[in-house]
């Protein structure tokens, strides 16, 4: 499983839900779920969401559990 702080990095940045999704190209829905853990992104969603954050994927996205 993955943790992410994208809602953190979204209020960091000022950003709705609907911001960030058109930034990285996928749909609200698709952040939202991301969020919520409901699923782990694939490493190009990670790494154009840590890109728009001018950040690490390390910083926005932590492997917990094995």
């Amino acid at each position: 499983m993955i943790e992410n702080r994208i809602k953190e990095f979204r209020a960091r940045y000022g950003m709705k839900q609907d911001d960030l999704a058109k930034a990285v190209g996928v749909r609200r829905e698709t952040i939202g779920n991301l969020e919520k853990g409901r699923y782990n992104p694939s490493l190009v969603l990670a790494w154009n969401i840590a890109k728009t954050f001018h950040v690490t994927i390390e910083e926005v996205f932590t492997v917990i559990g094995d």
